[in-house]
């Protein structure tokens, strides 16, 4: 991974440190069985959340895990990254196995990512390697650093590794790079330099090695789950980078697929906004399919039932908390939308027809307002530089009125800190340090004032069409449009589809409760 990525990774890291989590990174639902009671039965399915504490359980369980009773090793992380008393329980039961006395951070990492695949959603990871850290200091007591201090190079030793050894392009993260982005991290002080270069020179000259290969490790996780969710059913699998699971693309093997059609892709800018290099900005031609909050594109004619390619993986681009937007600035090309990503990558869709960019445009900004998780709590800290909060990828697991209110409360509060932002300039000289961080902020605020403006707009289109056809509530939405509407030809009206799928249908049925029901004229 570049620099830049890593950077976007660590933003997350002291978000996850400093801001107290706790609601918005629960996933605990009420249960009727208990984890002990589940034991007892003989299940190796992941852990129900919201059950109660049974601390001989938790040590029974966390005995067969570590001695893999019954269990595979990629079933491990399964049962420890849980955001509830018992998961938590077994985690510190299976981390007394493991003695670090006398290691250093980075070998005990090593000892640990060797005993199991480090897998799951990005905070149920983050929370195991939060056990590790309290081991580990409780195994060292003279560490120079705190449980939090250790947790923080914990993250950034599994981020370094990817950057240095990752299949990246550009410049590797430096040492002094290494150790600026640390600066007041532990407990607002600094780590000592000499530590910190240790440990930069143990990871460039050994990178870290996961409990299984990477192809094994691949083969494990497309065949991991078949997870059961209200009134149906969610197929899951993940593809990693082989050198840090913390960087996914989560797969809904059966999500609903919402629009597909030829499009031409240009890449406009990397992450953080970075400008693509010119290299790789020339345009290519993608059959483009839009299932769940990931558009995948194709080198093939998209077919429903065929499996993805790691190509067409590659390719794929998260829509969670995408804008899409015609490409007004952009004059060399006819029907041209840009996407903008959640981490600020763009990327220029040269769709058919007028026609076609407004429905890509609609569908893609439709599902991401639907169906994006609530951004996290801003980060705490003392730095003083603009970092931009990173934003979640999973589904939201609220209502659709309860997502709407979501994003209007999101919108009063950025146009308040937009307010805010613009009674207090910094210093007159346009050119200093200062400035540029006022006007990155300032460009921040207005991007995500317009993103949930438009987000608020198509749900409220939604709810007044009372409908879920995805079809209809475009129709609606189009002939709204007054000028900007696509030619529709002499019907006036949207060309009809061949599927017309059902919106709420989404992710798992995650948002507005419908999973259960059957798309009207859906394909399988």
């Amino acid at each position: 991974m570049w620099k830049e990525e890593y950077e976007v990774h660590f933003d997350f890291l002291l978000q996850l440190l400093d801001a107290n989590l706790t609601d918005v990174l629960s996933d605990s639902d009420e249960c009727d069985l208990s984890g002990p009671e589940l034991l007892e039965r003989g299940s190796t399915d992941t852990l129900a959340n919201g059950c109660r504490v049974d601390c001989e359980a938790a040590r029974r369980l966390a005995k067969r895990l570590f001695h893999l009773d019954g269990f595979k090793r990629c079933d491990v992380a399964r049962h420890l990254g849980k955001n509830n008393d018992f998961s938590q329980l077994v985690a510190s039961e299976y981390l007394s196995f493991f003695d670090f006395s006398g290691l250093s951070l980075d070998r005990a990492l090593r000892n640990f990512l060797k005993a199991f695949p480090l897998m799951g959603e990005t905070q149920e990871r983050e929370r195991v390697l939060v056990h590790f850290s309290e081991r580990f200091c409780h195994c060292n007591p003279q560490t120079p650093s705190s449980e939090d201090g250790a947790h923080t190079l914990t993250c950034a030793l599994m981020l370094l590794n990817t950057d240095l050894h990752g299949h990246n392009i550009g410049k590797k993260m430096s040492c002094q790079q290494f150790i600026s982005n640390l600066d007041g991290l532990n407990n607002g002080k600094d780590f000592p330099k000499e530590l910190l270069k240790v440990l930069y020179n143990s990871i460039k000259n050994e990178k870290l090695e996961w409990a299984i290969e990477e192809e094994e490790l691949r083969k494990s996780l497309s065949e991991l789950v078949e997870e059961q969710c209200e009134g149906g059913s969610k197929r899951v699998a993940r593809v990693t980078d082989g050198n840090n699971p913390f960087i996914a693309i989560p797969i809904l093997l059966n999500a609903v697929t919402y629009k597909h059609g030829v499009l031409n892709r240009k890449s406009h800018a990397d992450m953080d906004g970075k400008r693509t290099p010119r290299g790789r900005r020339g345009w290519k031609k993608f059959y483009a399919v839009l299932k769940g909050m990931i558009l995948y594109l194709q080198k093939d004619e998209y077919k429903p039932d065929a499996d993805l390619s790691e190509v067409d993986l590659k390719n794929a681009v998260r829509t969670h908390h995408a804008l899409a937007t015609r490409a007004t600035d952009y004059s060399k090309r006819a029907n041209v939308l840009k996407l903008k990503t959640s981490d600020w990558r763009v990327f220029l869709l040269q769709a058919p027809s007028e026609e076609e960019m407004m429905s890509w445009i609609f569908r893609i900004n439709l599902v991401a307002a639907l169906f994006s998780a609530p951004a996290f709590p801003a980060a705490i800290g003392s730095m003083k530089k603009f970092c931009r909060p990173l934003l979640p990828s999973s589904g939201t697991r609220l209502s659709q009125d309860e997502q709407l209110l979501s994003h209007e409360s999101k919108l009063k509060q950025m146009s308040l800190e937009v307010e805010e932002h613009r009674k207090n300039p910094p210093s007159p000289d346009p050119k200093s340090r200062e400035w540029e961080e006022y006007r990155l902020k300032e460009h921040y605020l207005t991007y995500e004032k317009s993103r949930y403006e438009t987000y608020i707009s198509l749900l409220q289109a939604k709810i007044h069409a009372e409908t879920d056809d995805l079809e209809k509530i475009e129709a609606s939405v189009m002939m709204g449009l007054g000028g900007d509407r696509p030619r529709c030809g002499q019907e006036g009206r949207l060309r009809k589809t061949q599927s017309s799928p059902s919106i709420s249908q989404a992710q798992g049925g995650l948002n507005g409760r419908a999973a259960g029901r059957t798309a009207p004229g859906q394909r399988s």
